[in-house]
């Protein structure tokens, strides 16, 4: 019995010094790739509106970058806005990193517009190439639902985006000297929440505070040159390897105290989106919420008329629960959001009590009104797509109009079940006395009438039904011969 436990101890115990030793080379490899993001500069992109996905992404980029040593993190921004929770979790992630933060508003030709005014504020290095502009930070008003007030592009951004040096100065508070005043209290407490946010991120990195109001409040924007004479942003670069250059030697506040920078030798490195970030910015664009919605909807009444298909329900739920939790991360309209309701509710009436199409058609139109109603269009990134809107008005209407036509054709087609469809039909005659006996049609014993008597096996044409009595009458010879032939 011993002979045998021990080669099996001794191999268990290889097994086990094997396993200790591949995981303290993986922990030294782990060591070592901390070493080296220690010389690393990390570069994260984005470009495009600020959304929740790329919430995510900066912000565990930010953190992957902090566990690992690395040395400094760069954000290159291309932005014309985008929602303000996003804004706030990404500047919320800046301020309480270990790794001093750089944004640079790059390449040329990009801009740093609503919402990346207060992420280039929130940075510790607020860095833009030649070519680029900043400002433009005034909120958008959107009515109900989840996700926040977001950052919109001001029609005077258009205008302002390429101004000379110093631009926003002079007028910024109108011709006549006089602050704008928002429209109602609901945006004028966005606006002061802004004002507020931007101020204090402007003290926090000793920026200027009286030109981020004037970028919330009037919208005002600068240059790349004239944003470093405002003290806006730190320093101009043409690209990154300029920018290490530039920042070397530099002091930035992190976490309350003086930092200085030490980017000499520090490598770059990217850090892609991976494919949850990619994921999250599919399912989080308000077309393709609004598409999965609908075919969740669709989905779901299909099984429900055709019990036991199971592709249908499933692909619905898949995609119901999915464009729902798009919603609980985008900023809707509840009255948008209840137009599309009524429409889905409208057209499944339509195929439960056919209208020939008025309820189709009306369903139709509220779900198209809702889809443009239910994002803000003024809001880069969040607007309505006219091919997504009309792939729900062509569904819509291609469901309603098959319903219409199978009620159409219903109502006209003969009816071919219960007892009406007995008139005029062929019986035959099971037994006989006098003018009462019984007589078999459609797989069915009926009881049977007559002005005369009929023997076992004849044929009758049912001339009229009372109740449970069939009235039967003799079967035409012409029809009877043909049916002997036939």
């Amino acid at each position: 019995m011993l002979s045998h436990t021990r080669p099996r101890m001794r191999s268990l115990w290889r097994i086990g010094s094997a396993l200790v030793f591949c995981l303290g080379l993986f922990g030294l490899a782990l060591h070592a790739q901390n070493d080296d993001r220690a010389g690393q500069a990390v570069v994260l992109e984005l470009d495009g509106a600020v959304s929740p996905a790329s919430a995510d992404y900066l912000i565990r980029g930010i953190e992957t970058a902090a566990a690992d040593g690395a040395g400094l993190v760069i954000v290159q921004m291309d932005t014309p806005g985008g929602l303000v929770t996003s804004t706030r979790e990404i500047n919320s992630a800046i301020l309480n990193s270990s790794v001093p933060v750089a944004t640079f508003v790059a390449p040329s030709g990009a801009r740093a517009a609503s919402a990346g005014t207060f992420i280039l504020y929130a940075s510790h290095l607020a860095v833009m190439a030649p070519g680029t502009s900043v400002g433009a930070a005034t909120p958008v008003s959107l009515g109900g639902g989840g996700g926040g007030l977001p950052f919109g592009d001001d029609p005077a951004d258009e205008n302002d985006a390429g101004s000379d040096e110093g631009a926003g100065d002079e007028g910024a508070n109108g011709d006549d000297g006089t602050d704008s005043a928002p429209a109602d209290a609901g945006m004028a407490k966005a606006m002061n929440d802004a004002i507020a946010q931007i101020r204090s991120l402007a003290e926090i990195h000793g920026r200027n505070a009286d030109w981020g109001e004037r970028a919330v409040r009037d919208a005002a924007t600068l240059t790349a040159s004239a944003a470093v004479e405002e003290n806006v942003a730190d320093f101009t670069a043409r690209n990154l390897t300029e920018l290490l250059d530039r920042a070397h030697g530099r002091t930035v506040q992190l976490d309350g105290e003086d930092f200085v920078l030490d980017t000499e030798a520090l490598s770059l490195v990217s850090i892609a989106p991976d494919w949850r970030t990619q994921l999250l910015s599919i399912i989080a664009n308000p077309n393709v919420s609004l598409l999965l919605m609908v075919v969740g909807f669709y989905g779901i009444v299909f099984e429900l008329l055709n019990p036991g298909a199971l592709v249908p329900g499933t692909i619905g739920g898949i995609s119901l629960i999915l464009g729902m939790f798009a919603l609980s991360i985008l900023p809707f309209n509840i009255a948008g959001l209840a137009l599309i309701g009524l429409g889905l509710l409208l057209v499944l009436a339509e195929a439960f009590s056919p209208s020939f199409g008025i309820l189709g058609i009306g369903g139709t139109v509220a779900i198209v009104a809702g889809g443009v109603f239910l994002f803000d269009s003024d809001v880069p990134g969040f607007e309505p797509s006219i091919p997504a809107l009309a792939a729900v008005a062509v569904a819509s209407l291609a469901f309603s109009a098959i319903v219409a036509r199978l009620g159409y054709v219903s109502h006209r087609r003969k009816v071919t079940t219960g007892v009406h469809d007995l008139l005029n039909a062929t019986a035959q005659v099971q037994d006989w006395q006098g003018t009462k006996g019984h007589v078999f049609v459609n797989g069915e014993r009926w009881n049977a009438r007559a002005e005369q008597t009929f023997a076992k096996d004849d044929d009758v044409i049912i001339t009229k039904i009372e109740g449970l009595t069939l009235h039967v009458a003799p079967k035409p010879a012409a029809t009877q011969g043909q049916t002997d032939t036939a």
